[in-house]
């Protein structure tokens, strides 16, 4: 598929998504709409939207590359089945408290709960780490963009990362969340389509039918899915269904992204049941990712196509393989499946992040839940710039990510987030369980850049300390576990006020 050709595929494809935009902010284009839908979502929209915005192009690219490496392999559906518990323990726990709390930032349960400066550390924390983690994601799309298109065209780098960036905010910035609960739909259709056709072509190019596919996959090099033989090892069995449970509850149910998609259902009933069909649908579609890997691996094999090598340091680049395999080795049909697919999943996870950091930060620092008509137009015309603020933002992110060039993006968001999400889930934890107590709120900014720095530390020298153990996404425990403690040491009697 030519450059030209993919060119005007991402303009049609954007097109359709402003023509949505357009019709769906026409009516109400209020502040209400933007942070919470006016509170009337579909649950079935909300929960087929969801799965856009959980996957991305980090899903779509960097799990199926991973699949090639011996200690990899299908590893990453144990992190899965973690995941799944994690949503149901959401959906039992969570949400219930903030459709109590009648919530618009899930922030202001630590607001009332442990302090106003409690709220904030927690509400800088999800900004800093969305906005580190949503830039990777779109990194990764981008320059995926840039090697097959743009460079062609003698497009810089950040020329495409400012124009990506300008079509997600102009389709964004006047409907918010009720535009993307629409928009993130269909992009979730196009996203589950794709990576379904893909199976279909790659299987049909190694003259496999879906049976045969199967079991070439279950007796391939690449199928292995639970690994126990070695404890100390990353990918440890426990370690990585322990990790996907907690960082789920970290990344989904204290993130005001994914949070406030449910928080726009009409109530906790149809909350719930979006988050256990979201569920379902979430563990069957990661197994269809890593089957594409198994199968991508088995075509490069046949085909002799190597690994393509990363234009920035020269090795080889897994992210790089499907790809590679779509645009230059499969037909046209298979390549334009696929680019509809990878860019859904992509804005898909971006667009909703910035509708999220906007709401935080407006929420949270500015206060406009409080206000008495927050859809006036000064106060519209605050949540703009905010929403332009963070566009910008992510831009600087991205290109400071390509330019430090990390290997793999899969396991670079996912050690942001033991970092990052460490301290919401101490802070959470405290939160639910230590009902009679509260903290010094003024030292909690402290405990949770304490904490992190420690965990730093652990993790880098763990196979010194722990004979050889290392640390997977179950770090995010050891982080959390030390936030918990240090709130312990700061802790205080809780008032009436405090208590619940």
């Amino acid at each position: 598929m030519t450059p030209t050709t993919i060119f005007v595929l991402i303009i049609v494809y954007f097109g359709i998504l402003f023509l949505i935009s357009h019709f769906v902010s026409k009516k109400d284009s209020g502040n209400d709409a933007f942070f919470k839908a006016n509170k009337n979502s579909k649950w079935y929209l909300v929960a087929f939207g969801m799965i856009g915005t959980a996957l991305s192009g980090v899903t779509f690219i960097s799990v199926p590359g991973q699949v090639g490496s011996p200690d990899i392999q299908f590893k990453y559906f144990q992190f899965v089945l973690g995941n799944a518990i994690g949503f149901i323990l959401i959906a039992k726990v969570l949400l219930p408290l903030y459709y109590r709390m009648n919530l618009t930032s899930i922030y202001g349960y630590i607001e009332q709960r442990l302090g106003i400066v409690s709220s904030k550390t927690a509400a800088s924390i999800f900004l800093i780490r969305r906005t580190i983690g949503s830039a990777a994601r779109l990194y990764l799309v981008v320059i995926v963009l840039q090697r097959y298109v743009f460079d062609a065209f003698g497009v810089p780098f950040w020329v495409t990362v400012f124009g990506s960036l300008a079509l997600i905010f102009a389709y964004t910035y006047r409907g918010g969340l009720k535009t993307i609960i629409i928009t993130d739909t269909l992009q979730t259709v196009f996203l589950v389509s794709s990576v379904i056709f893909t199976i279909y072509f790659i299987c049909d190019s190694l003259d496999y039918n879906i049976p045969q596919a199967f079991e070439a996959v279950k007796d391939s090099n690449y199928s292995k899915i639970f690994f126990y033989e070695d404890w100390l090892k990353s990918n440890f069995v426990v370690k990585q269904i322990l990790g996907g449970i907690f960082v789920t509850i970290a990344m989904v149910g204290l993130d005001q992204d994914l949070m406030q998609k449910n928080l726009s259902c009409k109530n906790i009933g149809e909350a719930q049941k979006n988050m256990f069909t979201f569920t379902g649908i979430f563990v069957i579609i990661n197994i269809f990712f890593l089957s594409v890997g198994a199968l991508l691996y088995m075509y490069a094999e046949r085909n002799g196509i190597a690994v393509p090598l990363d234009s920035f340091t020269g090795k080889p680049r897994t992210d790089l393989l499907f790809p590679e395999i779509a645009f230059n080795h499969l037909t046209l049909i298979p390549a334009i499946v696929f680019l509809l697919g990878l860019t859904a999943a992509t804005f898909a996870t971006t667009d909703s992040a910035l509708t999220a950091l906007t709401t935080s930060f407006c929420v949270d620092f500015l206060g406009m839940d409080k206000a008495e008509n927050a859809s006036n137009p000064n106060m519209v015309r605050t949540r703009h710039l905010v929403h332009i603020g963070f566009s910008a933002l992510m831009f600087v992110v991205i290109v400071i990510i390509y330019l430090l060039n990390s290997d793999s993006v899969v396991s670079l968001i996912f050690k942001i987030a033991s970092y990052t999400y460490g301290p919401l889930l101490g802070l959470y934890t405290f939160g639910l369980f230590m009902k009679t107590k509260t903290v010094k709120d003024k030292f909690v900014p402290i405990i949770c850049l304490l904490a992190p720095a420690i965990t730093f530390v652990i993790s880098a020298y763990s196979k010194e300390l722990f004979g050889n153990y290392e640390f997977a996404e179950e770090l995010i425990i050891l982080n959390g576990a030390l936030t918990f403690i240090g709130l312990m040491l700061i802790s205080k009697k809780a008032t009436a006020q405090t208590r619940f």
